[in-house]
Parts: structure tokens; C-alpha cells; sequence
């Protein structure tokens, strides 16, 4: 599968981090890019699209990150979703990989480690 194949969806509520992160994928090659500022229009947007991959804010209105990670989890049980949570967030995280996350990154994230788990999930989609 080629990078401009594979559907990434942004679920956070600040479009400057939806903004950066959408800029650091295009500019590697993933352009099928989708966006959503809360929980359930995360879970909305996920059903709609079937992404191969989310970025999700832990924090968010409406619904938390970790609420639509169960819903959207339990809609799809192989969703291969990265929660994403900044130093307040952590004993979120816990919570998170225990209810089915497939990784985590730190906030401020990192473009090198969003590029590292993104190359990873599409060497699993190509196999």
C-alpha cells in the first residue's frame, strides 16, 4: 500500500497540533488526511472513513479520547488507533492501552516518532 493510500484521521481539539501533524504527513507522503476537534466526531468520523490509522488527543470535549477509543474499539476491534496525551494525561495512558490503544506518544510529539510508528503500520498493511 502506498503512502497516499493509507487513511490517517486526527482526532484533537487544537487545530494548530491537527494542523502540524497534518503538515509533518503530507510532507512525508500521506495525503489522505482526515480531522476531527472532539471525541464523538472522532467516533463519527472513524465509521465514516475507516482509517488505517488514528492520532488521538486524550483530552477532548464532548468525549475523551479514551471514551471514543472504547467506542470506536468496540465498532472495530482491529482499529489501530496512537493516543496521544501531554505530562497531566498519564494515568490516562494506562487506561487507554488497557481498553485496546496500540501505541502512545508523548505531547509535544515528536515528527520522528510519528514517522517511526506510521512506517510501521504500513509495513504490517503491505505484508
Amino acid at each position: 500500500m502506498k503512502p497516499e493510500e493509507i487513511r490517517i484521521l486526527i482526532c484533537d481539539d487544537s487545530i494548530m497540533v491537527q494542523k502540524k501533524m497534518s503538515d509533518l504527513l503530507k510532507s512525508s507522503g500521506y495525503t489522505n488526511i482526515f480531522a476531527a476537534k472532539d471525541g464523538q466526531a472522532a467516533v463519527d468520523r472513524y465509521k465514516e472513513v475507516n482509517p488505517h490509522l488514528v492520532f488521538m488527543d486524550i483530552v477532548m470535549p464532548v468525549k475523551s479520547g479514551v471514551e471514543a477509543l472504547e467506542e470506536i474499539m468496540a465498532f472495530d476491534s482491529s482499529a489501530k488507533i496512537i493516543m496521544a496525551s501531554s505530562i497531566g494525561t498519564q494515568s490516562n495512558l494506562k487506561e487507554a492501552i488497557e481498553k485496546g490503544a496500540f501505541d502512545f506518544l508523548q505531547k509535544p510529539i515528536e515528527d520522528s516518532k510519528v514517522l517511526k510508528l506510521i512506517s510501521g503500520i504500513e509495513k504490517r498493511l503491505n505484508k
